[in-house]
């Protein structure tokens, strides 16, 4: 079993959670890191370096963890290496977190549209200003990166990037292997991790991309002899897969095959984790909506049902609702496999002559620092 150190803390197995918006807060954190045994890292939604620096409402929120959570992992959005700095340096003084990693692979038009997440590396002075910075201002707090291949096939971007981090100082890197064309959609490439792994063996390269099993973890850290696994879309509906991914890197096959009814007892908690940490049950179960389709894949339920589950608003109605369901039914044949955004082969939304020149940072503006979190 590999074992992954960032900076001073050591994350065996090595697997972590990736950021996703609307999706990793501290209640679905919570729900991982139980059915890990606390085993891995977690990492939070996306920070907004502005949006944190202003002491936004919603950000402020977003970047509480529950008091068994450590090491903090907070995971920060930034195109402007002053703020980017002074938020690094604001998470330091106030002991925000004990990790800090950088969003360069974000693909949605809101973001890459500004020049941010997986458009910035494509600009590499602007990229190793940023990195830079945080590593200065972080201190003796580690600083990693998650990035894509490049902004398309004829701008590829990671193995430039690579090497400017090891240069500024990042602790390890996380890539995803596809393009922001590509988005979620197609197979992602392998090979690119382990090429990253070999461009970089100065530090633990991480691979993200279509881990759907604890076996294609394994499977992935065999093909690309990369360091570690980040775990993304695989997990919506399973935070399960946390306790069969330590399972797998610990030599066992004692992996999860959940009922119907365990799985509607661990979306029940899962909706009232919610409505704790929101402060309201109505809100909360609203919220876990989204992930009703998820934790349900694969079952016999019908789109009646399945439309009436995902229009609750109490915890009452939603007992009540999967009460209703067959809930002996055994873990379905084809209930891995993707699930979330799977749309590819898209247009980057870039701001305006972006890739005339890779090394002109001229047409950065304060505007592409968005001013909220979470994506």
């Amino acid at each position: 079993m590999t074992t992954l150190s960032i900076g001073p803390h050591t994350v065996q197995p090595p697997v972590v959670l990736a950021p996703m918006a609307g999706i990793t807060n501290a209640p679905f954190r919570t729900l991982c890191r139980e059915f890990s045994g606390g085993k891995g890292l977690f990492v939070s939604e996306m920070i907004t370096t502005r949006a944190l620096v202003e002491r936004n409402e919603k950000t402020m929120q977003l970047i509480h963890f529950d008091e068994t959570e450590t090491p903090r992992s907070i995971q920060l959005y930034g195109v402007d290496p002053v703020t980017v700095g002074k938020a690094v340096r604001m998470i330091v003084a106030e002991d925000l977190a004990d990790h800090i990693d950088l969003n360069f692979g974000c693909p949605v038009p809101k973001v890459t549209r500004k020049g941010g997440g997986s458009a910035l590396p494509y600009k590499r002075p602007l990229l190793r200003a940023i990195l830079r910075e945080a590593v200065t201002g972080a201190g003796d707090l580690p600083v990693t990166m998650k990035m894509r291949k490049g902004i398309d096939d004829d701008h590829i971007t990671f193995l430039d990037a690579g090497r400017i981090a090891v240069e500024e100082g990042v602790t390890a890197i996380a890539l995803h292997g596809r393009t922001a064309a590509q988005h979620y959609g197609g197979t992602a490439d392998w090979d690119a991790i382990a090429r990253l792994k070999d461009h970089v063996p100065e530090i633990p390269v991480l691979g993200n991309g279509d881990i759907w099993s604890a076996e294609d973890a394994l499977r992935m850290v065999k093909q690309t002899g990369c360091d570690g696994v980040v775990v993304g879309r695989g997990c919506l509906g399973r935070p399960w897969l946390f306790g069969d991914l330590v399972a797998a890197f610990e030599g066992t096959d004692s992996f999860a095959r959940p009922t119907l009814r365990t799985v509607s007892e661990v979306m029940l908690r899962h909706a009232t984790l919610l409505g704790e940490w929101i402060g309201d049950e109505t809100r909360g179960v609203i919220d876990f909506r989204k992930h009703v389709a998820w934790y349900l894949k694969g079952f016999a339920v019908g789109s009646e049902m399945r439309k009436s589950l995902a229009v609750t608003s109490s915890l009452a109605e939603l007992g009540a609702q999967l009460s209703e369901l067959d809930l002996d039914q055994s873990w379905p044949d084809g209930a891995d496999g993707p699930r979330g955004r799977t749309s590819g082969n898209n247009r980057v939304v870039l701001p305006d002559g972006w890739l005339k020149d890779p090394y002109d940072c001229s047409g950065i503006s304060m505007e592409a620092e968005l001013d909220t979190s979470g994506g």
